[in-house]
């Protein structure tokens, strides 16, 4: 049988951290490594990290937990064999006159519990050094290899042969403090780093299924779609679906940012993740697995982690060639302090230094850390970005193009404004709503709404028909009703008195469609309806002129419409009569001016212009096409979201140039006083001292990152 190799990424460190896509260990923050590996169907998703079905068991389960306090233990174990090789070595005798007491073979002690040290505490090392340079990405793990090889094999060498200089203490005392260090990076990394763990504890382990009438507890991998769930109070929604039975409120927080519990009822569509509230409903499942909507918020945040940013990539080309200094910098070191008569114990020690402080993991940690923590950030908030790229080019966005239906106004009609000509708003309103509740044009349907709305009892019409091109006839308590456009005055036999038709004709103006009310051949009056602004819409376009930026809109609507709408939101330009072929023209005409451009759509003619926009941005409540055309998705249709993204891109921005400030200038700082140049005023950078400084580095630069976690936008 022939098998297909398949790519997958691993940690140096943590070989049980497999993932399909290139990115950060979730324990250490670690760059994983590329491997091919045969894929003969028996390796399943508990094999690889980020699959979805088995993301939470992989990395919040005993592995994950194992691996992370085995560093702990190691740490204790050549802590204690660290004691005796420094009470044995020559500096308590330099420091304090201090000599251990001899005896037989004595001598030989430091050398025995070194290599335990060495062998049992610094094997990972060791083996992560192997994996690097297999996949010929040197870095931490090499540099920290060649420091603690040389010390040790030199030390053995001196020993064997009586030589002076011998390094087990600054042997045992670095790789104690680097595997205590090495700890310490991983719990603050896997705080800040742990996007997918996080969204993978949404979902329940069990559910409760009703079948033939009966309750069982299964898990969630039994679950089959067109099954019932019991959802009760508190409980999260284990997939989602449709409610079937009963009313509640749910907490959509999580998935969508919405504070505010939406309430559900029959026919009400629930998410995975969620939790209910007060309400017991029963849920049909439609979409399992992979097929959710938190799969699919999951499989974006990978794909958003496994791309890279421009800030990224230069941060890893950086460390890369980092790497490649340490150890030129390190032999240059040797050399130097060979040269000056220092001694091969004085030389080894510092290049040991060199290598230990050099190690880039701080550098290389920098900004894929901070883009984790945003990617998922954002999700929470209720957007999300599929592409790094696009959330970085946000931060520069000068103008916002907003296509008008479905973005800045809801995409249904609704009534405006009643205009009486004779009797009560209520009384038109119940004569237009009882002809126009049999009919299905959008028109009728927001009369009725309205009417409803408003609780405004209609009787049940007669004879209804339509009058073709014009409106719609029908008897209502034995009068004749007329409702419908201009032209249905005609058929009612009414002529507009000249002031009434002042009026219609400002409304008009105004891009509305009015309908008229005629009953027994008077006049009750005129209904003027439009597509209904969103009123997040001012909101997220104030939001917007505040942070300096322009806003656009265009519609295939007329050039009435178009100046009605931008008046009222106060848009700065805008496009009307725009068809859907010349959508991306418009971006390209905004961007000839200069500009950067974020494009905000929803439907399919949409997909050309989010695609030449600088930034699309699609909601996540319209087509397919749209969604893949666009870098971040909006999971609420909501336009006040666009101000979080651009906030969050910014302070995204700031916190990757902050933390590579604190990587580099560490190493700037550092790497000059590990190889001695300061050694003629007394200022030795000892290995397990470098070591320290090296872990403290990263330590920094992951709590600095997880400022942006806590940060609001």
């Amino acid at each position: 049988m022939e098998h297909d190799h398949k790519r997958i990424y691993t940690c140096p460190m943590h070989l049980e951290v497999r993932a399909e896509l290139p990115g950060l260990c979730p324990e250490c923050g670690m760059q994983l490594l590329r491997e091919e590996v045969k894929d003969n169907h028996s390796q399943q998703g508990g094999d690889i990290v980020f699959d979805k079905p088995s993301f939470a068991e992989a990395t919040a389960g005993k592995h994950a937990g194992h691996k992370t306090q085995s560093f702990l233990q190691k740490f204790w174990v050549s802590f204690i064999l660290t004691i005796p090789v420094v009470l044995y070595s020559d500096l308590p005798e330099k420091l304090f006159d201090f000599e251990a007491p001899a005896f037989s073979g004595s001598a030989y002690m430091p050398l025995i519990f070194a290599s335990i040290v060495f062998f049992y505490g610094g094997w990972v090392f060791l083996a992560g050094a192997y994996r690097e340079l297999k996949a010929r990405l040197p870095g931490m793990m090499t540099l920290i290899s060649l420091a603690v090889s040389t010390a040790y094999f030199y030390s053995i060498f001196a020993t064997l042969f009586e030589k002076e200089g011998v390094l087990f203490w600054e042997l045992t005392t670095l790789i104690t403090i680097m595997l205590l260090g090495h700890w310490v990076e991983m719990k603050a990394v896997s705080s800040a780093q742990g996007a997918l763990k996080e969204l993978s504890k949404l979902l329940p382990d069990m559910a409760e299924v009703i079948r033939d009438g009966k309750t069982f507890i299964v898990s969630l991998n039994e679950l089959r779609i067109g099954d019932i769930v019991l959802i009760k109070p508190g409980a999260r929604v284990p997939a989602d679906g449709i409610v079937r039975d009963g009313r509640s409120h749910i907490d959509e927080s999580i998935i969508t940012g919405e504070s505010k519990p939406v309430s559900k009822e029959i026919g009400s569509e629930v998410i995975a993740g969620t939790i209910n509230g007060d309400g017991v409903v029963r849920v049909e499942v439609t979409r399992i697995g992979e097929q959710t909507f938190l799969s699919g918020v999951m499989r974006l945040v990978q794909e958003a982690q496994a791309s890279k940013s421009r800030l990224q990539t230069l941060a890893d080309r950086a460390a890369y060639y980092l790497t490649i200094v340490a150890v030129f910098a390190g032999f240059i070191t040797f050399v130097a302090w060979i040269l000056m008569g220092a001694g091969f114990s004085s030389a080894t020690e510092r290049l040991v230094a060199v290598l230990v402080i050099a190690c880039p993991h701080a550098l290389g940690l920098a900004v894929p850390l901070v883009a984790s923590i945003s990617t998922t950030k954002a999700a929470r908030h209720g957007f999300l970005v599929k592409q790094r790229l696009a959330l970085e080019a946000a931060r520069d966005i000068q103008t916002v193009l907003f296509d008008k239906t479905g973005t800045l106004t809801q995409g249904n009609y609704g009534v405006e404004k009643i205009i009486s000509a004779s009797g009560s708003d209520s009384d038109m309103l119940r004569f237009a709503a009882s002809v126009d509740s049999h009919s299905e044009h959008f028109v009728a349907r927001a009369i009725v709404r309205e009417a409803n709305k408003r609780h405004v009892q209609f009787p049940e019409p007669k004879d209804t028909s339509r009058v073709p091109g014009r409106g719609i006839h029908g008897i209502v308590e034995d009068q004749d009703v007329y409702v419908g456009g201009e032209g249905i005055l005609e058929n009612a036999g009414v002529t507009l008195l000249p002031e009434f038709f002042q009026t219609i004709r400002l409304e008009q103006a105004q891009g509305k469609t009015v309908i008229f009310v005629v009953r027994g051949g008077e006049l009750l009056g005129a209904i003027a309806l439009s597509d209904i602004l969103r009123e997040e819409s001012r909101e997220a376009i104030q939001e917007l002129k505040q942070l300096g930026i322009k806003i656009a809109m265009m519609t295939g609507d007329s050039e009435e419409v178009a100046k009605w709408v931008a008046d009222e939101l106060q848009i700065d330009e805008y496009f009307s009569r725009v068809l859907p072929e010349e959508k991306a023209a418009k971006v390209k005409l905004l961007q000839s001016e200069g500009r950067k451009v974020a494009m905000v759509g929803d439907g399919v003619n949409d997909a050309p212009a989010l695609t030449q926009a600088d930034l699309g941005i699609a909601i996540g409540a319209g087509t397919n096409v749209a969604i893949e055309s666009a870098g971040i998705i909006l999971v609420k249709n909501d336009p006040r979201d666009i101000v979080k993204i651009i906030k969050l891109s910014r302070m995204t921005y700031s916190k990757m140039i902050q933390n590579l400030f604190w990587a580099t200038g560490y190493n700037i700082v550092a790497l000059p006083l590990a190889a001695g140049v300061l050694a003629s005023q007394g200022i030795v950078l000892q290995p397990a001292v470098a070591a320290l400084f090296m872990s403290l580095s990263t330590v920094i630069v992951a709590v600095n990152a997880m400022f942006l976690k806590w940060r609001k936008i």
